[in-house]
């Protein structure tokens, strides 16, 4: 009888052994291991990792280790030693397109490499994706070189008293900036110096009793600031704004006032001619 039992149970774990094995080929589990990327990283000195792709997730496997996104861009993490010494840690980033990077980090007080880049999604590409309220300088200093030079005139839109012309001349957008040319004439044989030249958003009309709503424009760029316009002379200017519409009872204002005089002039430039601004060609 014990024999007998003994074969049954025999028997019975055979055929769940059996059983577990059929399930395991019948459903494999492949794994791929992935290697963490060396690097060392100092106290003193940022070591910057540039992505491909916007940064999604950052996590570090001490404290030691401090890490933070580049102020205003999305794929570029910069990090550094919290305290000399550190014992080895890691750091993982997950980016936008899904894919997982993993650090295997170092304390060293010169490390031999402070910028690694992981490649780029096309030739040529820029290092930096900047975050959609902050803007690219060098990009917009190069549009504006070419609005500067560009033949395609805006008319109608001008000021003019005590031998000054002040007008707007070009009306020019590319992404997210517009670009706004201003050309000043001096027919006069004294200097105009510029105390300020401003961009307001305005009420068209004024109730009465009610005090007039205005918003300021804060330029990202200005070329060929100048303080002085000399007699006799004219001057070009291009003014780099972000992008915007205006509604239908506002206007935007350009004021230029004159330091320690009179000829003060102004533009009034309605949503019609903003809606019409000439597209840049990508350079």
């Amino acid at each position: 009888m014990k024999k007998i039992s003994a074969v049954l149970i025999t028997g019975i774990f055979l055929f769940l052994a059996s059983i577990s094995a059929f399930s395991q080929n019948a459903n494999p589990v492949n794994t791929t291991s992935i290697e963490p990327y060396p690097l060392s990283i100092a106290y003193e000195k940022t070591t910057n990792l540039v992505f491909p792709y916007t940064i999604k997730s950052v996590d570090r496997g001490s404290q030691s280790v401090l890490a933070q996104k580049a102020k205003g861009v999305e794929n570029i993490l910069q990090i550094k030693a919290g305290r000399k010494g550190f014992e080895e840690t890691n750091l993982t980033v997950i980016t936008a397109e899904g894919k997982l990077y993993c650090f295997l980090l170092n304390y060293a007080p010169q490390p031999s490499v402070l910028n690694l880049s992981f490649g780029t999604t096309k030739p040529f590409a820029q290092d930096a994706f900047f975050s959609p309220e902050s803007h690219n300088e060098g990009e917009i200093q190069a549009y504006s070189n070419a609005v500067a030079v560009e033949k395609k005139k805006v008319h109608g839109i001008k000021d003019k008293k005590y031998g000054m012309k002040f007008r707007l001349d070009g009306l020019f957008i590319h992404d997210n900036v517009m670009y706004y040319r201003i050309k000043m004439e001096n027919r006069s044989n004294i200097n105009y110096d510029i105390d300020q030249l401003r961009f307001f958003i305005r009420d068209r009309k004024k109730a009465k009793r009610t005090a007039t709503q205005e918003i300021e424009i804060k330029p990202l760029y200005v070329q060929n600031e100048t303080p002085t316009v000399r007699g006799q002379s004219e001057h070009i200017f291009v003014f780099a704004l972000p992008k915007f519409t205006i509604p239908d009872q506002k206007y935007l204002a350009v004021q230029l006032m004159e330091k320690n005089g009179g000829r003060h002039l102004k533009l009034d430039v309605h949503n019609k001619a903003l809606v019409r601004s000439t597209v840049l060609p990508s350079l």
